[in-house]
């Protein structure tokens, strides 16, 4: 054992709470002292609370009014200077991160209010097309940065090719669930705010950086770009869209959740005959006439489902 005195750390709960409201993703954000928008997060407890989760579930409900339902644990954060000052010797901040589904978008207290997520990674909403801001703004600037690559600054992986493969380029298909690697990237590069707020060299070295979405404080946005790759992962072998869903719903509402979470543009007909096959949905024997059309069908979740096979979810596949 060393003699040398130990850096006293501070445990810290940080969750990224999603919500689905007009067939967009929403996420809770407070605004600091310092005018940035980021993640709800606060102190573990450890005499009140047995557990992270408990703490979690406790601050939320306590702080933004919030009774969240599913929740699982993403990530330690703990690099030095996530919550530290120039030249600050104080306890080091590690933050368990969270991913957190609730279906009310209504009830934030307390300053808390949903936002968008494609307001904070605007690259990764493919719905309608591939955003402008990747031809326009991305990929110029991430191609000069490959283009300056030297034997001492490459990886495993050169550059030009983590351009192409996590863009989707070149040949390269778009991987909905790789948000943490393009975000990295583009921070690698010092192409986003959070980079030069770091002082990263890449950053500091540019004159001006690009509008790539709205920055967030401390390392919350690589902590809500961590919650959005898995649970668009988790879409595909867990029934979590329905922690997302009212109890009974249209498959026209269930397939914009979908697209919403996964950025994706999903083909209508390919969609149901997949739902069909996963059987993951029962009909209610009730027609919904809130469509503004023809009546359509209310279903619900088929919760046997569950203890029918270990890995029920939704394998879409997008029409791009």
């Amino acid at each position: 054992m060393s003699d040398k005195p130990l850096t006293p750390i501070e445990i810290g709960l940080t969750a990224a709470i999603v919500a689905i409201e007009q067939h967009e993703p929403l996420v809770l954000t407070a605004r600091g002292a310092d005018g940035l928008v980021g993640l709800p997060f606060g102190p573990f407890d450890a005499p009140s609370h047995r557990t992270f989760e408990i703490g979690l579930r406790a601050w939320v409900e306590e702080q933004a009014g919030l009774r969240l339902g599913y929740v699982e644990q993403l990530y330690t954060f703990g690099d030095r200077g996530r919550h530290a000052e120039a030249g600050d010797i104080g306890a080091h901040m590690v933050s368990i991160g969270y991913l957190a589904l609730t279906r009310t978008a209504e009830d934030a207290a307390n300053a808390a209010s949903f936002e968008p997520w494609y307001r904070f990674f605007p690259w990764e909403d493919r719905r309608e097309a591939p955003p402008a801001i990747i031809a326009r703004d991305i990929i110029p600037a991430l191609t000069a940065w490959a283009d300056e690559e030297t034997p001492e600054t490459t990886r495993a992986l050169p550059r030009k090719d983590r351009v192409r493969f996590y863009f989707g380029l070149e040949g390269a298909s778009w991987d909905e669930e790789r948000v943490l690697d393009r975000y990295e990237l583009l921070y690698e590069a010092g192409l986003v705010e959070e980079a030069r707020r770091d002082g990263r060299p890449a950053a500091l070295a540019r004159k001006s950086l690009p509008a790539l979405g709205t920055s967030m404080r401390f390392d919350h946005r690589r902590i809500l770009a961590t919650a959005i790759a898995r649970l668009r992962a988790k879409l595909k072998y867990r029934p979590v869209v329905f922690e997302l869903l009212p109890a009974e719903f249209t498959l026209t509402e269930l397939q914009y959740t979908v697209e919403a979470i996964s950025g994706r543009h999903l083909h209508k007909q390919n969609f149901r005959r997949l739902v069909e096959a996963e059987a993951l949905v029962e009909p209610t024997g009730v027609m919904s006439t809130q469509t503004g059309g023809r009546p359509a069908a209310l279903y619900r979740f088929r919760r046997d489902v569950l203890q029918e096979r270990p890995a029920p979810g939704l394998r879409v596949r997008s029409r791009r």
